[in-house]
């Protein structure tokens, strides 16, 4: 059948008060920026739903899309008709006949926005069903758990019949709940974490630190292409590229092996929450995960959080492994994660790091080193790039390596 809309219903949006209205504001732009490359389409958020006007979309492509922007409770591609009763009669007898199977049972669910309408919703319940059991030979009427729900929606403008509701992604529209940085590193858990932060309505934006000649373009452009597969989420996301090489070298070359990795960490920390400040972020999400490796210890994460007051989460924190295998998997980020292209957490990575660094030892030895000057020349080579849905990087670093062969 053509479709002509799809039509949105909010999850918690719902038990948001006098907010709401903002957060169906903000759905309404993460939505488009979503679905920005389908150029026909017109979306209006309204207090109760949200309507999207197909004009000739493909509409599958459209609803793949939009199953992965989050605060939409669930959608159902629609077919408007007439207001004329023969009309709408017609066409649901056409819907119920293509997905129609011996002995199955339906039920007629009609909302009425235009009270004006001369049906009330138990009349169209009626001459709808009524309709339907004498045009479709076999098909029984059944109001609880039935195979298909007809639903039928009385508007100003039209009725618009529907029989399919599928479910979205849930969880609050990103940037509902402020802005946050995410140290993103090249594996499996940081991604799942940013993944995390965006089902709960934060903005984020990527803070990756590279160290060349020690780490690749290929590690860096794995770690774009990892935002990449987070951005239809969103619409598009910051990517914060910090050079890193100084401060390893440096590190390495003056602290002792053991507290090679706290410290390193806690200058990550100190260009995070240098970043999230100038750009009006509220908090650091990271993917660690309790006693996953050395550096994610308590006692580590203490000496390494010593350096900020700034609020770190770690939505991955409680999680086994293979719980957060799954949900990198879900989100297809698992395979690109696995990609061996060191990152700059395993350079310099020394054989035995301590597990319970002190923090009065860790400030010890950064006192042999020049952290505001080492911290402000990272910041001062900092690069930004906005990362869109659809971008490639690893792609089309192997079809210029072709073109030059």
């Amino acid at each position: 059948m053509q479709y002509t809309e799809i039509m949105v219903r909010y999850g918690e949006l719902s038990t948001k008060g006098k907010n709401r209205k903002n957060f169906i504001d903000r759905l309404g732009f993460n939505v488009r920026e979503s679905l920005h490359s389908f150029e026909n389409l017109v979306i209006k958020a309204h207090r109760d739903r949200m309507h999207i006007q197909l004009h000739g979309e493909d509409y599958e492509a459209v609803m793949k899309r939009l199953k992965q922007v989050f605060g939409i409770q669930n959608f159902s591609p629609s077919i408007k008709v007439e207001r004329d009763i023969e009309k709408v009669k017609a066409t649901a007898v056409e819907m119920v006949k293509e997905k129609f199977k011996e002995g199955m049972t339906f039920k007629i669910n009609t909302r009425r926005s235009d009270h004006n309408y001369q049906y009330d919703t138990n009349e169209m319940n009626d001459i709808l069903g009524s309709h339907i059991l004498r045009e479709v030979p076999g098909i029984k009427v059944k109001m609880k758990n039935s195979d298909m729900t007809l639903r039928c929606e009385v508007r100003a403008d039209g009725i618009y019949l529907s029989h399919e509701k599928i479910d979205g992604a849930g969880g609050l529209p990103v940037g509902t709940a402020g802005k946050a940085m995410l140290m993103l590193s090249g594996g499996i858990d940081s991604p799942v974490a940013g993944y995390l932060a965006m089902k709960r309505g934060v903005d984020i934006e990527m803070v990756h630190f590279f160290s060349p000649p020690y780490t690749s373009e290929q590690a860096l452009n794995k770690a774009k292409d990892l935002t990449a597969k987070l951005t239809p989420y969103v619409g598009k996301i910051r990517f914060i590229q910090v050079p890193f090489t100084e401060i390893q070298e440096t590190v390495k070359e003056k602290v002792p092996s053991g507290y090679l990795m706290t410290i390193q960490r806690r200058f990550m920390l100190r260009l995070t929450e240098a970043i999230a400040q100038r750009r009006k972020g509220l908090a650091i999400f990271n993917g660690e995960a309790l006693g996953q490796v050395a550096s994610q210890t308590l006692e580590s994460m203490a000496a390494i959080n010593d350096v900020t007051t700034m609020p770190i989460l770690r939505p991955v924190v409680s999680m086994d492994k293979n719980e957060i295998i799954k949900i990198a998997q879900d989100i297809d980020t698992f395979d690109l994660s696995i990609m061996p292209f060191e990152d700059c957490c395993t350079i310099f990575a020394p054989p035995a790091p301590k597990t319970k660094p002190r923090i009065d030892k860790a400030r010890y030895y950064e006192e042999r080193l020049d952290v505001d000057a080492l911290v402000q020349r990272a910041l001062d080579g900092i690069e930004i790039t906005e990362i869109k849905i659809g971008d490639t990087f690893l792609n089309q670093e192997k079809k210029v390596f072709a073109e030059l062969l």
